[in-house]
């Protein structure tokens, strides 16, 4: 099963990253889910899209555990979920400051 579905009124510019990786308190687009590696992998993927990880949904990282940064606290609409780093790491999202240079 591909997770690689794609909003056609959502352009986006430049690299994805994980999720894992974007800054705190920096917008961001999500790009697409990872290909799910095994059945364990593949049930997280689902997990996440039912919970509203969709293409061209506006993520924001808001909050990061202490000491080792996990959990990290990920809103998603209005709604604020917590997630492990390697849950995060399963979303590719573009920060808008991407979206923003591709649109000049």
């Amino acid at each position: 099963m591909s997770a690689d579905f794609q909003k056609p009124d959502v352009n986006y510019h430049g690299p994805d990253m994980g999720l894992d990786e974007l800054p705190r308190l920096v917008g961001a687009r999500v790009a697409r889910l990872v290909d799910a590696a095994d059945a364990d992998e593949r049930e997280l993927v689902l997990r996440l899209l039912e919970i509203g990880f969709l293409p061209g949904e506006r993520v924001c990282v808001i909050a990061q555990g202490f000491p080792a940064h996990d959990p990290l606290a990920v809103r998603i609409g209005h709604t604020t979920f917590a997630l492990r780093r390697y849950e995060a790491a399963l979303i590719r999202v573009v920060p808008e400051q991407s979206l923003a240079r591709g649109a000049r």
